[in-house]
C-alpha cells in the first residue's frame, strides 16, 4: 500500500497530537499541594540534608514549583538560599520563572 504525502502528512500529525496529550495526562497527574512537601521543611530551615521522602515528594511536586514561588505565602521558603541546597542534593533542577 502507497501513501500519499497528505496521508503521510495526516499520519505524522495524529502521532505528534497523541504524543502531545499523553505528554499533558502525565502533567495533569500531579496534585499541587505544598503539603506534600512538609517531608522538606526541616531541611530548608535548618539546612541538614534533605530525606529520601523529601527528596521524592520534591520529584512528584517539581512541576508545581513555580506556582508555589509565585504565592506569596510560600516565597519565603522557597527563597531561602536552603532551598536550593535541598533542590540540589535531590538532582532537581532550583526552577527558573
Amino acid at each position: 500500500m502507497k501513501l500519499s504525502s497528505g496521508s503521510l502528512v495526516f499520519c505524522l500529525m495524529v502521532a505528534v497530537v497523541v504524543a502531545l496529550c499523553d505528554k499533558v495526562k502525565t502533567t495533569e497527574a500531579v496534585t499541587c499541594s505544598p503539603l506534600e512537601l512538609s517531608p522538606c521543611l526541616e531541611a530548608i530551615r535548618s539546612g541538614t540534608p534533605p530525606s529520601a521522602t523529601c527528596c521524592k515528594k520534591l520529584k512528584e511536586q517539581q512541576p508545581c514549583l513555580c506556582e508555589y514561588i509565585k504565592n506569596p505565602a510560600f516565597k519565603p521558603y522557597i527563597n531561602n538560599p536552603n532551598a536550593k541546597k535541598v533542590a540540589a542534593a535531590c538532582g532537581i533542577p532550583f526552577p527558573q520563572c
